[in-house]
């Protein structure tokens, strides 16, 4: 199974995601787990890995404290 991986930093703080498919044109985007780090993040959907790993980091900007909107992908 192929894992894509995108790397997002926002207020200083970057975020590692790993977008796999379901099925045929479904992808699910979820922070990346690391040894030793809990997440419980629910994961996000779309149509490609780039539109999936959006919509995660959509809601990362929507969510965080700092709410800076400054965004890189």
């Amino acid at each position: 199974m192929t894992t894509y991986r995108f790397e997002h930093t926002l207020d200083g703080r970057t975020y590692h995601i790993d977008v796999v498919a379901v099925s045929a044109g479904r992808w699910r985007a979820q922070m990346a787990r690391r040894a030793g780090i809990r997440t419980a993040l629910m994961p996000f959907y779309g149509t490609t890995p780039q539109e999936a790993a959006a919509a995660l980091i959509r809601w990362l900007v929507v969510a965080s404290p700092g709410q800076s909107g400054a965004a890189s992908a």
